[in-house]
């Protein structure tokens, strides 16, 4: 218990900070009484640049690391496999593809591009789930079977950035990248509401993925229907991952680092690893885009650039440094 307590308080700290300073640091400097009186007052000129330009970037870097780190661990619940995550699965490029090839053929539609990318990541898990099932969910399996659709959607959206020539499907294209710049209020309307759904979702079936943590066949003798269980899990993994994409872009790794990392400090209970998850996504993808902002600035590195540096080789310490990677 105490180290639970530690890991949150250490987290929400981290988290804090960060928004702090991804505030306050950049080419506008402000003080934090500056900043503070001129929300206040309204008559900073800097302060109301930073509110319109850095504040939608911070909060839609927030929601979109929370989202993708608890589509993970809901994600890796669904297959009993911690190497699930909705950028090796396929999800997040069946949501990406599907928010360009629709807007494309129908420019009048782009304020619906949410609902295409859910489809499309709805759409890329059944293809994942179905081609992968034989005689049973084989964990191994799946995520081979999502590593191709992966592969295949990146390649379709590829193509279609590169044969688009309309100012629509430019406009997509940077939006289904990993970079936060020019994000506004509008779209934190669209992020802040698909995900706060999302992840109060995610706190209602947080027994459901400790029962999946079981075989099937015992979670059943719990009183657990399975199948509904898993279908509808998987549809609020598949929100949260499809809406994170069309709003903040391609991030294929956050929601793998995260509740491996929530599994070693706070333990396997989804009922901690969720809220650690969504604490810790945030923080990541925050500094990930804060760092990018800062350390060859005016130029910027893409944060999922940095999520994959940072991240990759963490990851590889945890699994070298315990055996603890899922389960009890």
């Amino acid at each position: 218990m105490k180290k639970r307590v530690i890991s949150f308080s250490v987290a929400i700290g981290l988290l804090v900070i960060a928004m702090i300073y991804s505030a306050m640091t950049g080419s506008i400097e402000v003080s934090v009484w500056e900043f503070i009186h001129g929300l206040w007052t309204g008559t900073n000129e800097d302060v109301q640049v930073i509110k319109d330009l850095r504040l939608p970037r911070i909060i839609i870097a927030i929601f979109a690391g929370a989202m993708l780190s608890v589509s993970g661990a809901l994600l890796q619940a669904v297959v009993r496999n911690p190497l699930a995550d909705p950028g090796i699965i396929g999800v997040s490029s069946g949501a990406s593809f599907m928010s360009i090839l629709v807007v494309s053929l129908f420019p009048s539609l782009f304020f619906f591009m949410p609902l295409f990318a859910f489809i499309g990541g709805a759409f890329s898990f059944f293809l994942v789930y179905t081609l992968s099932w034989k005689s049973g969910l084989n964990p191994l399996r799946m995520i081979l079977v999502g590593v191709a659709i992966n592969a295949l959607f990146t390649g379709l959206s590829q193509v279609l950035s590169l044969a688009g020539r309309s100012a629509v499907t430019s406009s997509v294209s940077d939006i289904t990248t990993s970079t936060l710049s020019m994000k506004n209020w509008d779209d934190v309307e669209v992020m802040a509401i698909y995900g706060t759904i999302g992840l109060l979702l995610s706190l209602f079936v947080f027994s459901w993925c400790n029962y999946l943590a079981l075989d099937d066949k015992t979670a059943k003798n719990l009183g657990l229907n399975v199948n509904r269980a898993r279908l509808l899990i998987s549809i609020v993994a598949v929100l949260l991952a499809s809406i994170a994409t069309s709003i903040a872009g391609m991030f294929a790794f956050v929601g793998l680092l995260v509740p491996h990392i929530g599994r070693q400090l706070v333990g396997t209970d989804h009922k901690y690893l969720i809220p650690f998850s969504t604490i810790g996504g945030a923080a990541l993808i925050l500094i990930a885009d804060t760092l990018g902002r800062v350390l060859i600035s005016p130029m910027e590195i893409p944060a999922s650039i940095l999520v994959a540096v940072i991240g990759g080789p963490f990851l590889i310490f945890l699994l070298r440094r315990s055996d603890r990677v899922y389960g009890n």
